[in-house]
């Protein structure tokens, strides 16, 4: 990032009017720019006509506007899901989807450029941690492709912070991001149209419950066996799936909401009835839901998908034990949706 200049989407209100207050400006032209930027989705000073043309040079020279450069788009065949690799001002690769369901717009976005974790089915994780992401990086994720949408008349209804990187090691910065996001005087998406997920980092599961917000929680669980978990994601050698549990039941008393179980299904490894049966005896009675999706390939895990038809099966078992379960539709498995992988290729 240009050591020179503020990343300008960085900034809260507050300090966005302390920045105008430097340059002897009143500060009721800090909110002139709030909603330029977060509202009407402008990209420079130069677009931002409100503002004296003096003052928008100032701001020029004093603030970045460009957070990501996009490097490459790739559209699923039914032009459901579109993937972009962007690159950050030091070069750092980052990825976000957009996915069009009937009535929604889901944007999938970045929280950290790389992941530190190593889950072993994950091509993020394959590809080891290069940086956190600042707030504004995050930001500018969900405004590139608000501006996209806008064009075709047309808005963001969903964010899923789901893509490369651990959110919950980047605590603050994901929390300012989504405040922002949030802040009806600034980009106004609903709290609760926000999803967090995370591998289970307890301590920041305990601080989120217990800064009462309305966003939402996903766990990404895959299997509630210690052994296979810790193959599988080896933080799980750290935060182990009963204190993992434990803290997700405290995060459902705390805040009466439900968390969502994200389970990855692969073919003769953690898909059986037998896991089904674990899975429902280790969160029953907690207000929750499970996700069940079918693995997305990548180049470095050797495994397979679960079939439709197991997956159906697993979906039953939990089901006759009253937790409520979906089958996650996969979403542009031709162009390599799964976090990381079109990183990973371009890196190569």
């Amino acid at each position: 990032m240009n050591s020179q200049k503020t990343l300008i989407y960085d900034l809260s209100l507050p300090e966005l009017e302390a920045q105008f207050k430097a340059l002897g400006e009143p500060s009721f032209r800090a909110k002139q720019v709030w909603v330029a930027l977060y509202q009407t989705l402008r990209t420079s000073p130069d677009e931002i006509t409100t503002l004296p043309k003096n003052l928008r040079k100032k701001m020029g020279e004093r603030f970045s506007f460009q957070a990501l450069t996009p490097v490459r788009a790739i559209e699923s065949k039914d032009r459901q899901t579109v993937k972009t690799l962007f690159s950050l001002e030091d070069g750092h690769l980052i990825e976000a989807v957009l996915m069009y369901y009937d009535d929604r717009r889901t944007l999938c976005i970045s929280s950290q450029s790389g992941c530190g974790i190593g889950c072993s089915f994950c091509a993020t994780g394959q590809m080891g941690l290069n940086r956190d992401l600042s707030s504004g990086e995050i930001v500018a994720q969900v405004l590139y492709f608000a501006r996209q949408l806008a064009e075709e008349d047309d808005h963001v209804t969903n964010v899923v912070v789901m893509g490369m990187g651990e959110p919950f090691l980047n605590y603050d910065n994901v929390m300012d991001a989504l405040d922002r996001l949030n802040n009806p005087d600034a980009f106004g998406l609903g709290a609760r149209r926000f999803t967090i997920s995370t591998v289970g980092i307890i301590p920041k599961i305990r601080t989120f419950a217990d800064a009462g917000t309305q966003y939402n929680l996903a766990i990404s669980l895959h299997t509630v066996d210690d052994d296979l978990r810790s193959r599988l994601i080896p933080i799980n050698k750290v935060y182990p799936v009963g204190d993992l549990i434990k803290a997700c039941r405290y995060y459902v008393n705390k805040t009466s909401r439900r968390v969502t179980f994200e389970y990855a299904l692969i073919a003769g490894v953690n898909d059986s009835v037998e896991d089904a049966e674990a899975l429902a005896k280790k969160i029953r009675g907690m207000i929750c839901h499970v996700n069940l999706i079918p693995l997305n390939p990548t180049k470095g895990f050797d495994e397979a998908p679960t079939s439709s038809e197991q997956a159906s099966v697993f979906c039953e078992v939990l089901e006759s034990h009253n937790i409520p379960c979906t089958i996650r539709i996969r979403r542009g498995i031709e162009i390599e949706a799964g976090c990381g992988q079109l990183a990973a290729e371009y890196t190569k």
